[in-house]
């Protein structure tokens, strides 16, 4: 038999710098191991190089490949909702905008009983009215519904003696203006009434009247011109 060759530690210092040197020979062998498998630093038991070698001969040395990323972007177009008082119940409802459309919806209004609705953009009672006025101008689609602006027509508010908002005028044909008041949302009994009032079949002679005291050459007229009259 051969001789049998036995080694021993003395000291716990020469054993020690054993597992020491054993430890950086393995940390400086790195393979590439997958995401959940990482080699802890530090110093490497015995039992923990065999799990590693293990781990190692199944470690895929392939280069991986870099994935190419996308972002979507999404679009979403959103429509412009109308103000308030730009909706429209229907055909029988106007926007003026000028004293020339004013005359022209009245005198095109014929026969018609014809509601004129003075408001402002910023009068909140004016809005808190307005749903109720359209569906009053729905159910009544043989009455003309006429809808001015007092900011955008402030010269022919003044001349028709609109100084509360809102404020209604009443025409029918021959008749001219029948009736004008102020009202609000509390007292929309009124315009019911009124409509009840003057919606009755009668029968006009002659043409559709004006508007009273509403001069249309004088509002129509440049400012240019009527300085030049004022100096004359």
């Amino acid at each position: 038999m051969g001789d049998v060759i036995r080694f021993s530690c003395n000291s716990l210092t020469f054993c020690s710098s054993i597992v020491t040197a054993f430890s950086s020979s393995l940390n400086s062998f790195q393979p590439i191991l997958p995401p959940n498998q990482r080699l802890r630093k530090g110093v490497v038991s015995v039992s923990d190089a065999s799990s590693v070698m293990d781990s190692s001969s199944s470690v895929d040395f392939r280069p991986r490949k870099q994935l190419a990323s996308f972002k979507v972007h999404a679009t979403v177009t959103e429509t412009e909702q109308p103000k308030w008082w730009e909706r429209n119940a229907g055909p029988n409802m106007i926007d003026i905008h000028s004293t020339q459309e004013f005359l022209n919806a009245l005198s095109g209004a014929g026969d018609r009983l014809v509601i004129v609705e003075f408001y402002g953009t910023w009068c909140a009672s004016c809005r808190a009215l307005f749903p109720k006025l359209c569906r009053t101008a729905e159910e009544h689609p043989e009455i003309l519904f006429l809808k001015v602006n007092f900011d955008e027509n402030k010269p022919m508010c003044k001349s028709l003696n609109v100084k509360v908002l809102p404020y209604f005028h009443f025409y029918r044909g021959a008749d001219g203006q029948l009736e004008s008041f102020s009202c609000s949302l509390a007292k929309f009994q009124k315009i019911k009434d009124a409509i009840v009032l003057h919606s009755t079949a009668r029968c006009s002679i002659g043409p559709p009247r004006g508007v009273g005291d509403l001069n249309l050459e004088s509002l129509s007229a440049p400012k240019e011109k009527q300085t030049e009259s004022t100096a004359t």
